[in-house]
């Protein structure tokens, strides 16, 4: 069955720009004008991403994604202007997944919609992993439902959040570069900044650390990120 896209921009001519490309590529779409129109949407439709500009009259698409992300998983990605790099940073705090500066390309709309809508569906790739799960001390991903758990309890993840994990957990005692991270995020030669990845970084410290968890991820300093311990910080407290 064809994916569904929600377009959410107060420009119709931008609405009708991306909805004409989304629908050459074989998705089916649904509009809205604002951030209160598209959480009606998003209750009465469930589309499979959201397409969300930041910058929109009666709800912005932070306050938007805020809202969303507060009942949904649903993929986000962001349009933003080029003068609002901290919207675009705040934007993936609050749990997009990607974002497109304009002007832009509606064929690299299509490309980072399609990109993330195969995160979505695909499995890891290289690694198999018994049971569908990846499981480190407290850290359990479950590759099938896309659901993260540390010591049992469930966190909520948005998709580049979770693939991001993944592709650490999938390697203990690899060191990723931010260019490699990216790399599976998106595949070679994507344009993602290295700030993007460390908001993400960011976002799972955050969540994890929440329940415990401060011990999910390394930095190392002039090469990148690791999976750590997955210790309760007690124990590791204790053995240091």
């Amino acid at each position: 069955m064809p994916r569904t896209i929600l377009v959410v921009d107060d420009d119709p001519h931008i609405r009708q720009l991306l909805v004409f490309a989304l629908g050459k590529a074989g998705l089916d779409t649904i509009e809205a004008a604002d951030g209160e129109a598209a959480l009606a949407s998003i209750e009465t439709r469930e589309p499979h991403l959201v397409i969300l500009d930041i910058n929109m009259p009666r709800m912005d698409g932070l306050e938007a994604c805020r809202r969303i992300r507060a009942s949904s998983e649903v993929p986000i990605l962001f349009l933003s202007s080029r003068d609002d790099e901290i919207d675009r940073v705040l934007g993936i705090e609050l749990g997009a997944d990607d974002y497109v500066v304009k002007p832009f390309s509606p064929r690299e709309v299509v490309a980072r919609t399609q990109a993330i809508l195969r995160r979505v569906s695909a499995r890891p790739p290289d690694v198999e992993h018994s049971g569908g799960q990846i499981a480190h001390n407290c850290l359990t991903l479950d590759l099938e439902s896309w659901r993260a758990t540390w010591d049992g309890t469930a966190i909520q993840l948005t998709v580049t959040e979770f693939t991001t994990l993944r592709t650490l957990a999938s390697w203990p005692g690899k060191v990723f570069s931010r260019d490699a991270i990216i790399d599976r995020l998106h595949g070679p030669n994507f344009a993602v900044t290295d700030r993007t990845v460390d908001s993400h970084i960011r976002n799972l410290r955050a969540k994890f650390a929440k329940v415990g968890g401060e011990t999910l991820i390394e930095t190392r300093p002039g090469m990148g990120y690791a999976l750590g311990s997955c210790l309760p910080a007690r124990a590791t407290e204790q053995n240091g």
